[in-house]
């Protein structure tokens, strides 16, 4: 007897991959057409909106940065908007340096410098933000986007 059961459920279990199996397998140009209007038959993959993504808004950022005619490189980076940037470069005392700051993507941020702790917009729209940064005491360098703003932030420190 349960032999009989497990070849029933063998049975079952075969009969039901085949119909699976030809389901999938059998749709007609009708089928097809349904299917690739159908939302349900889209992948499971997250969505991503139609703009560039990271790695090219952080390519053109960078390539922004790099064409500034500037001292010596000191400090670089990326880093998302809804991320921010948080730094405490180590600056040479009685030094001057160029802080350079770019967003691509939407919205805006917000630079603050300690210890001038002086607000700055940073607009998320290609603009260069540049500003002269002395190493008298510690700097600490914070970009934190606006809420709803997305994109890249791409900076860098050059000594002048």
């Amino acid at each position: 007897m349960t032999h009989l059961i497990a070849r029933a459920s063998f049975v079952g279990c075969a009969l039901l991959a085949s119909m699976l199996f030809l389901t999938g397998c059998t749709s007609g140009s009708d089928g097809d057409k349904a299917a690739k209007e159908s939302p349900s038959s889209a992948p499971s993959a997250p969505r991503t909106s139609a703009g560039p993504s990271e790695q090219k808004l952080t390519e053109q950022a960078q390539a922004v940065l790099a064409a500034i005619q500037g001292g010596e490189m000191v400090e670089a980076g990326a880093e998302r908007v809804s991320d921010g940037i948080h730094t405490e470069p180590t600056l040479s005392t009685g030094k001057t340096y160029r802080l350079n700051l770019i967003c691509f993507g939407s919205g805006s941020a917000r630079l603050t410098v300690a210890p001038e702790s002086k607000e700055t917009p940073v607009p998320c729209d290609q603009s260069l933000i540049q500003q002269r940064l002395t190493a008298d005491k510690p700097v600490r360098i914070d970009v934190n986007g606006t809420k709803g703003s997305s994109g890249m932030i791409a900076w860098q420190i050059d000594a002048i």
